[in-house]
């Protein structure tokens, strides 16, 4: 089924944007897109994959970036276990909100299911998609997040490049899209919240820390904490940084990781590392103060690793590869892998070096490049008795 042309043209004259948010992480990434749409007064509403939903952890994160509710939610994702159940669900719904409601422009952020979902909804029904931070790439097969950016960068019309190198990735794979470097919009969500966090989060005195007196522990990657073998060797890294260290770590344990700790019977080995202190998931101004008055954070997040180098704080990455490849150029990330000792090596060679190093991710204006190139966009397409776009049908 295809969207008819003249629904189309009624929401292409408008400029309607559909901007797609299913993890914490993308719905960080995407504020500044809803605040640029706002400000300008363009039409738009936020779709809910519901891939990481939880009403409580997704409410708190809406009202710290300022959020209005989704218009839509798929309400199924849940229901469903595996990454094809998940996607599947979420095509699904997604298909169902793009044919009932028609936007110009499908707006999707970063590597996540939700995200492979959409695109693959909105290609199917021959909607322009607009992958926000495209080009990153890991060039690691076992991550399930490689997969989906390359495969999203394939189908998408517009290809919104965070830097100049994610660029040439994409330059290399010959993608049918127009690319264009625009800076990260995490740099755009950190400049406008840092400052909001100081007043308004009270993390600090809650958990009774001083600023540069304590590191902070993220770990939720597939590859990492679905594997007792690994799991079991980051968290020995782990006990060797606190027993080298005598501050205090902060542990915001994801969900699927404690599952995980739990179902793997190391809890003990959990609880038994010194000054680890184990805390809920936190919202997204706790958790921007906490990083920003951080030692160092050790880490498999590529959101971390950005945000740590936007507000400079030494970051250790827990894993073999990372597509965020600027931060180790910059100085700001080592990639030290899941062996205890490199894990304890990289924790002490951050303190060597001053975190003083230029942000690679831009300006904090990629919003309204992006907005801006998507506007351009929309108003030289070609409508004709369909939607026409640069890809052969089929």
């Amino acid at each position: 089924m295809l969207i008819s042309s003249k629904r189309w043209r009624k929401h292409l004259d408008k400029h309607r944007f559909c901007i797609v948010v299913g993890t914490r992480p993308g719905i960080i990434k995407m504020s500044p897109l809803v605040r640029q749409c706002e400000s300008l007064g363009i039409e738009y509403y936020i779709l809910h994959t519901g891939q990481h939903y939880s009403p409580s952890m997704d409410r708190k994160f809406f009202e710290d970036l300022g959020l209005p509710d989704a218009k839509y939610k798929v309400e199924e994702t849940w229901k469903y276990t595996t990454h094809a159940g998940k996607t599947a669900a979420m095509l699904i719904g997604v298909e169902r909100v793009l044919i009932d409601d028609p936007p110009s422009l499908v707006f999707v952020c970063g590597d996540a299911n939700t995200n492979l979902a959409a695109a693959l909804a909105a290609r199917k029904l021959h909607l322009p998609i607009g992958h926000v931070e495209a080009g990153l790439r890991s060039f690691d097969w076992r991550m399930p997040e490689e997969h989906n950016r390359v495969m999203i960068d394939h189908i998408s019309e517009l290809l919104f490049a965070p830097t100049e190198q994610a660029a040439q990735h994409l330059r290399t794979e010959h993608v049918r899209g127009s690319i264009h470097v625009t800076g990260n919009t995490i740099v755009d969500a950190v400049a406008l919240h840092a400052s909001m966090a100081e007043q308004k989060s009270s993390i600090l005195d809650k958990l009774k820390l001083q600023p540069k007196c304590y590191s902070i522990v993220t770990m939720h990657r597939e590859e990492n904490v679905d594997s007792p073998e690994v799991l079991s060797k980051l968290l020995r890294g782990i006990r060797l940084v606190a027993e080298h260290n005598s501050s205090d770590l902060i542990f915001p344990i994801h969900p699927r990781t404690r599952k995980r700790i739990i179902e793997f019977g190391l809890m003990e080995t959990l609880v038994q590392i010194p000054r680890l202190r184990i805390v809920d998931p936190l919202g997204y101004l706790d958790m921007v103060k906490l990083l920003k008055h951080a030692c160092v954070v050790l880490t498999d997040s590529g959101g971390l690793q950005e945000e740590s180098c936007v507000l400079n704080v030494p970051c250790v990455t827990l894993r073999e590869t990372t597509e965020r490849q600027e931060t180790v150029k910059v100085g700001a990330n080592r990639v030290v892998g899941t062996e205890p000792d490199q894990i304890l090596r990289g924790y002490i060679m951050s303190f060597e070096k001053n975190p003083e190093w230029e942000n690679p991710f831009g300006d904090g204006l990629a919003a309204k490049r992006i907005i801006s190139i998507s506007k351009e966009f929309l108003t030289k397409t070609l409508v004709n008795s369909r939607i026409c776009c640069k890809f052969p049908k089929g």
